[in-house]
């Protein structure tokens, strides 16, 4: 099954998860042997989450972040951690991800790059002024992604 791992330097990787034993591999993933979260920010997409990826102080994900909060149209709370992206099927369940949503993540995550590095030329006012600006170029890669 289709998924997606976003990795929190921006890293996005292509894997394929097992039928059945999804969930575990989902785990091995993160890696962790505590709760995974399920994070729906759209209709047709899981994130899967560190259950404990702040508390025990793992990197914070702000390419996962920037495409959560695109998908869901506001900022949202820091994401932790590696992700692992999935379909969602009608009913709820883990299903492959579509090709469109994983050119939405690719894309997200080549914009998150180049703003990041462009800001070590030229850095942003202020911390929201920074996640504004990023979370502007994730909503118009989602647009036009669609």
């Amino acid at each position: 099954m289709r998924a997606l791992r976003i990795a929190p330097d921006t890293t996005v990787t292509e894997i394929d998860l097992p039928e059945p034993g999804t969930h575990s591999a989902i785990r091995d993933h993160i890696p962790t042997t505590g709760p995974v979260d399920q994070g729906l920010y759209h209709r047709r997409a899981l994130l899967h989450i560190h259950g404990n990826g702040r508390a025990i102080g793992l990197a914070q994900n702000i390419t996962a972040w920037a495409l959560a909060s695109a998908w869901r149209g506001s900022a949202l709370y820091p994401l932790h951690g590696p992700v692992v992206v999935t379909g969602r099927s009608r009913d709820g369940d883990v299903a492959a991800l579509d090709d469109d949503l994983a050119r939405q993540a690719h894309t997200v995550a080549q914009t998150v790059r180049e703003t990041v590095g462009q800001w070590r030329i030229r850095p942003p006012a202020s911390d929201e002024a920074a996640l504004s600006e990023l979370l502007a170029y994730a909503a118009r890669d989602v647009v036009l992604g669609q």
